[in-house]
C-alpha cells in the first residue's frame, strides 16, 4: 500500500467521508483503491489480479485499471477523487478493463467541499471481456455555492455475456451544472443498467443523456433515472435505446419531481428498432411531491423543507 500521509491526505479522507465513503476501504491492504486529490495521486494499493497504473496530464490524472481473466475481487474497489481548493479544473481520464469471467465492484466518490469554482470532467473507457461483470457506483458530495461545474462521460462495450451496472449519485449539496453523457456498445447475451439519481436546488442546472446500443442477440438493457427538482433548479433527460439485434429487450425508465414554480422538468426518450425480433419500451413521467405525504409529515413536527428533504431522500436512496 502506497500513501502519501499529509493534511492533504487527512483532509482529503474527510471530504470522503462527507460524500458517504467509508474510509476503512482507503487504509485496508484488502481494499483495492486509490486517492487523488487536484492532480495529485496521494495514495494507491492494489490487490491479487486487479492493476493499477497512474500518469500526469495536464490538469489532470489518467489512471488505467485492468482486471485479469478469472478473478473475482471480493472487496469493492475504493476510488476518492476530489479538489480541496475553491477554484480549479480537475480531469480524471480513466481506463477499465474487466478480463474474461472476472467480477468487481467500484465505490467512487467524488468531494468538492469548499468549490466557489470547481470544474471536473470525468472520462471513462470501459472494456467487459467475455462474461465479466462490473459495477460502479459513483457518489458526489459538493458545497452549497453551486460553482461545481461537473462532466461524466462513459464509453463501454460490453463483450458476450457481459454486465455492467453503472449508477450515479448527488443528493448532497448544491448541484451546480451537471451533465451526464452516458454511450454502452453492447454485445450478445449482455446486460446493461444505468440507473441516476440527483437533487436539485436553487437554480442548480441537470443534464443527463443516457444511450444504450443493443448490438447482440439477446442483449438486454434499462435506463432508469429519478430527478427531483426544487426551487429554480432545471432537468432534462434524453434517454436513448436502439434494438439492432434479435431478441434483444431494452426499456427506459424516468420519474422527474417538480416541487415549485420555477423548477422545470423535461424528459425525452427516443427508441428505435432496426430488428423485428428486438423491443424497445419506455415510461416517462414528471410530478410533483405527494400533497398528502408532505402533510403528514409537517402534522408530525417536520416544517416544509425539512419533510421535503425527507421524501426526496427516500426517492433517491
Amino acid at each position: 500500500m502506497d500513501i502519501n500521509y499529509s493534511k492533504e491526505y487527512e483532509a482529503i479522507v474527510e471530504a470522503y467521508k462527507k460524500a458517504g465513503g467509508n474510509p476503512e476501504g482507503l487504509f485496508n491492504s484488502e481494499y483495492a483503491s486509490i486517492v487523488i486529490n487536484n492532480h495529485d495521486v496521494l495514495a494507491k494499493n492494489e490487490v491479487p489480479g486487479l492493476h493499477i497504473s497512474y500518469s500526469k496530464i495536464k490538469d489532470g490524472v489518467k489512471v488505467k485499471i485492468s482486471v485479469e481473466d478469472d478473478v473475482q475481487v471480493k472487496n469493492p474497489v475504493h476510488l476518492c477523487f476530489g479538489m480541496l481548493p475553491r477554484e480549479g479544473r480537475q480531469i480524471i481520464d480513466s481506463d477499465f478493463y474487466i478480463g474474461k469471467r472476472s467480477k468487481i465492484s467500484f465505490l467512487a466518490h467524488c468531494s468538492f467541499p469548499d468549490a466557489e469554482h470547481i470544474e471536473h470532467i470525468m472520462k471513462s473507457q470501459v472494456t467487459l471481456d467475455e462474461k465479466a461483470e462490473m459495477k460502479y457506483v459513483e457518489q458526489h458530495y459538493h458545497s452549497e455555492s453551486g460553482g461545481t461545474f461537473v462532466y461524466p462521460k462513459l464509453s463501454a462495450k460490453l463483450g458476450k455475456g457481459a454486465r455492467l451496472v453503472e449508477e450515479f449519485k448527488l443528493k448532497n449539496g448544491r448541484v451546480g451544472l451537471l451533465d451526464i453523457d452516458y454511450e454502452v456498445d453492447q454485445g450478445p447475451m449482455s446486460s446493461c443498467e444505468l440507473l441516476t439519481k440527483i437533487f436539485g436546488k436553487k437554480d442548480d442546472k441537470i443534464d443527463v443523456k443516457e444511450s444504450i446500443h443493443l448490438n447482440g442477440e439477446y442483449a438486454s438493457g434499462t435506463a432508469k433515472s429519478r430527478l427531483v427538482m426544487i426551487d429554480q433548479a432545471s432537468g432534462n433527460v434524453l434517454g436513448e435505446i436502439e434494438g439492432n439485434a434479435a431478441h434483444s429487450r431494452g426499456h427506459i425508465d424516468c420519474y422527474e419531481v417538480v416541487q415549485d414554480q420555477g423548477s422545470i422538468a423535461t424528459s425525452t426518450p427516443k427508441i428505435s428498432v432496426t430488428n423485428p425480433l428486438s423491443k424497445v419500451t419506455h415510461e416517462a413521467a414528471i410530478g410533483r411531491i405527494n400533497k398528502k405525504e408532505l402533510e403528514t409529515l409537517m402534522a408530525r413536527g417536520l416544517n416544509e423543507d425539512d419533510a421535503v428533504e425527507l421524501i426526496v431522500n427516500g426517492l433517491l436512496r
